[in-house]
């Protein structure tokens, strides 16, 4: 099968299978069963692609070129294979969740929540294949406007508060800043192709090129630097699974790869080390980690608390790709493959807790690692990796990270890794240790005593959620020991660029 043929494929198979969800909708099992079916074919598809990338296929796949030059395109890189791995891997892991989760919350508009779910997929697979700039945009917004029901989609008053937050700073951000990026990309060089080594190079002056990475890193608020990020913790409003699709799967990283991709592809990291136009980006993305960590420290509501961690996490992404060397920039690409494994354990657990016991704040849950043993151990596995402690993957990217830093001697960048790693410490391992070692508190009297025992008396959530969060815990230690599969694709991405 030829390599367009298999990019198409990818790209179509999630569509597909949004209209066969839509039309099986009536049918629960065989909807469900649908979506599986296509999270299975569409990961077992992507990796078809593994050989073509490790052997340097330059294959481009044109759908249209709606204005002269500029074309919507697709073509394998190392970075956005290892994205489209990721994103296809772990939406069958969070079907497999989700069946679990929405029907033990009993919850609405499930045949909605599916169809959106793969498109969301199919827009996360055309940012990872985008062979420009253009083709990355468009795609870009069709992720924002797809996962925006999602978002809403208990349909309170604070859930379309939420989606406006989410909508309003994703949109206006990608339009007022990263367009505009694209668009004087475009006039100073007369493409919007990404190229080994960086279009701009020998283009741009070093004021213009700081200007344009500003507008661009902003742009991409899907990265949640500061102060572009308050759209994150709004959109945890949600259903958890949506949760786990924004931090994990699709949305954040989405954001973070387009740094990466930018920086690698359109700037060049030797051109942006000479020009030194980049060289405030660690500031910002080291302000982000601490001052998001030091949030995620002070919120008792647990998803609130998973939210601004993932926002002071992907920094580490943009902190490791801003050191510009080839082994921070290997870090940042394991930091996505860590992250995502890690996090998408603890929002799992998470929504775990809250279908099973009906806690949702982090006072709650003293003694509920009795209750729930599987559950809170698979919880303490992903906080050690997001902590950043062998055998888990967030072991590897920090190590590779710290290597940067000391190979730059960027004494700043090395400080915040510290002091983000007690942070990080600070606001995990209290939540394990009060859930195993600290006693439960007794329900209150009242008229929700009879419903608090009887969460209490729950036990574990649903087998399938479990199962999930049993996959992504292995994912999350297998690549602490088989870390080969990202490495690769990290020189390889290194080495052509």
């Amino acid at each position: 099968m030829s390599i367009e043929l298999l990019m198409l494929l990818c790209l179509l198979i999630p569509l597909i299978g949004a209209v066969l969800i839509l039309y099986t909708g009536h049918w629960p099992n065989l909807r469900e069963a649908v979506s599986l079916t296509t999270a299975v074919l569409l990961f077992i598809t992507v990796t078809q692609l593994w050989s073509a990338v490790l052997a340097g296929d330059a294959t481009v796949l044109t759908l249209a070129e709606p204005v002269p030059g500029i074309t919507i395109a697709f073509a394998m890189e190392p970075l956005g294979l290892l994205f489209a791995l990721i994103a296809s891997f772990l939406w069958i892991i969070t079907t497999i969740y989700s069946i679990g989760y929405m029907r033990s919350n009993k919850e609405h508009n499930q045949t909605r929540f599916y169809v959106c779910f793969a498109i969301s997929l199919a827009a996360t697979i055309g940012i990872a294949f985008a062979a420009n700039l253009f083709t990355l945009f468009i795609f870009y917004e069709v992720l924002t406007l797809s996962t925006y029901p999602l978002v809403t989609h208990h349909g309170t008053d604070k859930a379309r508060h939420g989606g406006r937050i989410y909508l309003g700073i994703l949109i206006s951000t990608s339009i007022v800043f990263l367009l505009l990026a694209i668009i004087l990309t475009w006039h100073l060089t007369g493409t919007t192709d990404f190229r080994a080594g960086g279009i701009l190079a020998g283009k741009a002056d070093g004021v213009v090129t700081c200007v344009l990475l500003a507008l661009y890193v902003f742009g991409i608020g899907k990265a949640a630097l500061m102060p572009f990020h308050s759209w994150l913790p709004a959109a945890m409003v949600a259903p958890t699974p949506v949760s786990a699709l924004l931090h994990a799967v699709a949305v954040v990283k989405a954001g973070v790869f387009s740094v990466v991709k930018v920086i690698v592809y359109v700037f060049g990291i030797d051109n942006l080390a000479a020009l030194h136009s980049g060289d405030w980006l660690a500031y910002i993305a080291g302000f982000t980690i601490i001052v998001a960590s030091i949030i995620a420290l002070r919120s008792d509501n647990l998803k609130r608390r998973l939210a601004y961690s993932t926002v002071s996490q992907l920094s580490y992404v943009i902190l490791a790709t801003a050191l510009l060397l080839p082994v921070s920039v290997m870090a940042a690409t394991l930091h996505i493959a860590a992250h995502a494994f890690g996090k998408i354990t603890l929002f799992f657990a998470a929504g775990a807790i809250y279908t099973a016991a009906h806690k949702t704040e982090v006072s709650q849950l003293n003694g509920i690692g009795r209750q729930m043993p599987w559950t809170m151990t698979a919880f303490a596995i992903g906080a050690l990796s997001m902590i950043g402690i062998p055998p888990t993957a967030g072991f590897l990217s920090k190590w590779y990270l710290l290597l940067g830093t000391l190979e730059t001697g960027h004494l700043f960048a090395l400080a915040v890794i510290i002091v983000s790693t007690l942070l990080n410490a600070a606001y995990f391992m209290p939540i394990v240790y009060a859930a195993f070692f600290k006693a439960p508190a007794a329900p209150a009297e009242g008229p929700d005593t009879y419903r608090d025992a009887h969460h209490d008396a729950h036990g574990e959530a649903p087998w399938p959620m479990l199962l999930a969060m049993s996959v992504t815990v292995f994912g999350s230690l297998a690549l602490f020991f088989y870390a080969e599969l990202p490495l690769t694709l990290a020189r390889q991405l290194v080495g052509g660029s």
